[in-house]
């Protein structure tokens, strides 16, 4: 389900009860597991072993996170280094990927650029990339991380057009 109607921190989705909000301090034991759960589900052949809960605490530090709500229950997150217009995580629990959460995380880092956005995704993290693209994401170089390689992908705003008084 794509979402079409505009979703802000506290505005509901009548389609499937979803709010994006600003996360609180309460949020971050499930997001903590959250993380790690997602991580293992999206990245199968990296070696997981050494992960742990406060992997989040680093991940996110800094950041501006928003937290994804359905029916009362959290399932996802996207954190973004606002001054450097940089999506660093999008994560939704995997029983929920295919819901819409993941697009409006990503339109909810989208209104926070004030410029072109930029983000990494794995290149071995297919449905990820195919996810990036449907929603405008280009691949603009790539790159070797410690999780293997990666693509920059951008995002440029829309100009409004010109031409319009």
């Amino acid at each position: 389900m794509k979402i079409h109607k505009k979703v802000t921190n506290t505005e509901s989705n009548p389609k499937s009860d979803l709010i994006i909000r600003p996360w609180q301090e309460t949020d971050r034991p499930f997001l903590r597991t959250l993380y790690l759960h997602a991580r293992r589900a999206a990245w199968p052949w990296l070696d997981a072993s050494q992960w742990q809960l406060e992997d989040f605490d680093a991940a996110t530090l800094g950041e501006t996170i928003w937290v994804a709500e359905q029916g009362g229950h959290r399932i996802g997150f996207a954190s973004l280094l606002e001054n450097d217009n940089f999506l660093h995580n999008l994560f939704i629990d995997p029983q929920y990927q295919g819901c819409g959460a993941g697009s409006a995380l990503l339109h909810k880092a989208q209104e926070n650029f004030t410029s072109t956005g930029a983000l990494k995704c794995l290149v071995k993290n297919a449905p990820a990339v195919a996810f990036y693209q449907r929603h405008g994401w280009e691949i603009e170089a790539t790159g070797e991380g410690p999780e293997g390689e990666y693509y920059l992908m951008h995002w440029k705003q829309k100009k409004a057009d010109s031409r319009l008084p």
